[in-house]
């Protein structure tokens, strides 16, 4: 789906037009490095008439409304007539204090403007500072994200592949509230169905799939030749599914079915396929699942899905970790993507590894509410530079205020155990999507 952004610099022929010329042209130019298929009219938009012939030729997803001077309150009520999408108001910095005329009176106009959309009962994000001002930058960048984001989840095909286990009911999805807080389109498959297609594969049409994970796996061919094969089946068809059906993520039921009634984990599929661009969570958790794709698609990277299990006051650490799904792409490079079996079924194969370090990350989780409405947990840190923790994968992650604190407060608050640590900082990303689509969030 395209998407389309729109730049309104608003005002009145009456200001200092010298200083809102260069203001404008300035904007004009950071929006162009941030999306160049931005849409910017010819000029400021200095009347209600040129207002109005500039947005006759936009059909947008989200625009920004410049006060580039001083409009009333008449020229944001025609942005709201016409779009229903996210509006960032920004309010530019008057460019001189010299006891002369005041040049822009932008701060001003936004005042008028939030005011209509608040009469309007429209949400919106601001944005006060000059073009040149780092802050702004990010602040700008980050809503183009997530506004570009918020489109892609209404086209967002999330598979739910079986139940969630007994007791982790937390994840489990409903397709009409994943439809109407995101957008999003829940299809479900048994997992006993995708059992059934691995079942039917011989050996020579599964080479391909075995061949792509040797690739990647470090130790692979030291499992045992009926669960290397097996494992095989089963990425083929999973993978065949994702593609036949245009799925951008999953979450998969994975234990007791796959040990019982097919002998192999699904853990080093799911690990598979998050590095394929699919990312994939385990123990059929949903909101998880579109956690992860919400971090990948933020960061272009695969995101780390597991539960808190440790911490460490002296190192003010929280370390994340599960059986063994993590996405090749993340092991460290010493020891590479290595396997082994499973932590407690004692079957192979699964990721058994340490992740690398990166100098920023964020946790995030969409936590479901009792009443089906969302919110977002969202922490910064780090991921050090360790070694796995537990048999399975695991990630350290040094987070920004007192991890003590995190822990304790996030249980108090009622958290579900499974996070996401997505490799970079997207927490600006985050609370501008939160903003767009309505959904608290709580700031560790």
């Amino acid at each position: 789906m395209s998407f389309q952004f729109a730049y309104i610099p608003i005002g009145v022929p009456t200001f200092h037009l010298e200083s809102a010329q260069k203001a404008f042209d300035d904007s004009v130019s950071l929006l162009q490095k941030i999306d160049p298929s931005v849409k910017v009219p010819d000029e400021m938009l200095l009347s209600l008439p040129k207002l109005g012939a500039f947005l006759d030729t936009l059909s947008p997803d989200f625009v920004i409304v410049q006060n580039v001077t001083f409009a009333n309150a008449a020229y944001m009520s025609e942005v709201l007539r016409r779009f229903s999408c996210p509006v960032l108001l920004w309010t530019l910095r008057e460019p001189v204090i010299d006891g002369g005329r005041l040049r822009l009176n932008s701060l001003t106009g936004a005042y008028s403007a939030a005011n209509v959309m608040r009469a309007c009962g429209r949400r919106f994000a601001y944005v006060f500072g000059a073009p040149a001002e780092e802050s702004v930058q990010r602040r700008i960048a980050a809503a183009v994200a997530a506004a570009r984001l918020k489109k892609q989840l209404r086209s967002l095909n999330l598979l739910q592949i079986g139940h969630t286990p007994e007791g982790f009911g937390f994840g489990r999805g409903l397709d009409a509230e994943l439809l109407s807080l995101f957008g999003v389109n829940l299809k479900s498959i048994e997992a006993r169905e995708l059992i059934g297609r691995a079942k039917t594969y011989g050996d020579d049409e599964i080479q391909s799939y075995l061949d792509n994970a040797r690739a990647r796996i470090v130790g692979l061919d030291k499992t045992p030749e009926k669960n290397k094969l097996d494992f095989a089946r089963l990425y083929k068809a999973y993978d065949s599914y994702v593609k036949e059906n245009g799925i951008g993520a999953v979450s998969s039921r994975c234990w007791p079915d796959f040990f019982v009634d097919f002998g192999t984990p699904v853990c080093a599929v799911l690990a598979m396929l998050g590095d394929n661009g699919v990312p994939a969570s385990c123990e059929a958790d949903a909101y998880g699942a579109l956690s992860m794709y919400i971090g990948q698609m933020l960061t272009g990277k695969p995101t780390f899905f597991g539960d808190p299990v440790s911490l460490d006051e002296g190192e003010n650490t929280v370390t994340f970790w599960h059986c063994g799904t993590a996405a090749c792409s993340l092991a460290r490079e010493d020891t590479g993507a290595v396997c082994d079996v499973h932590c407690n079924r004692r079957i192979g194969p699964t990721l058994d590894f340490g992740c690398k370090a990166a100098p920023a990350v964020t946790v995030f989780r969409i936590g479901r509410e009792p009443d089906g409405s969302c919110r977002f947990f969202v922490c910064g840190g780090e991921a050090l530079d360790k070694p796995k923790q537990f048999n399975g994968t695991s990630i350290v992650v040094k987070t920004e205020g007192s991890s003590r604190a995190v822990v304790e407060r996030s249980v108090k608050n009622g958290w579900e155990p499974h996070f996401v640590v997505a490799m970079a900082d997207i927490r600006e990303e985050l609370l501008a999507l939160a903003n767009m689509l309505d959904i608290p969030v709580e700031a560790y």
